[in-house]
């Protein structure tokens, strides 16, 4: 069964500190990634990383708060999120290619996975 597991979601105080994690089973992910709803809005882009992990790339809104990894040999992904915000109060979602690819942009449909989500709340 191919799956996308996130965790470590939660609620944080403006200018905290949270991890979040992915972990990757049933099928080798290629490229892979966060993107984030919040409420009333449409899910947008977060991060995603290459295979070997030697690209990375950010939305704009995050860049120098986020830091995306992976860890090859466990299948998982994490982003690192500081400094954060009530506006990046969202649910956030893992995804990965199943085949090989060296996209890492922000088209969620070139993704062919989705995790379930998991919840990230910031309080002011």
């Amino acid at each position: 069964q191919v799956q996308l597991v996130e965790s470590g979601g939660g609620l944080v105080q403006a200018g905290g500190s949270l991890r979040l994690s992915c972990a990757a089973s049933g099928r080798t992910f290629y490229s892979m990634g966060w993107f984030r709803q919040a409420p009333g809005k449409e899910r947008e882009f977060v991060a995603a990383i290459s295979w070997n992990g030697d690209r990375t790339n950010y939305a704009d809104s995050v860049k120098g708060r986020f830091t995306i990894s992976r860890d090859k040999a466990k299948n998982v992904v994490s982003l690192q999120m500081g400094s954060l915000k009530p506006e990046d109060t969202a649910v956030y979602y893992c995804t990965g290619k199943t085949y090989y690819s060296d996209y890492i942009g922000s088209q969620e449909q070139r993704y062919d996975y989705w995790g379930q989500g998991t919840q990230v709340t910031v309080s002011s």
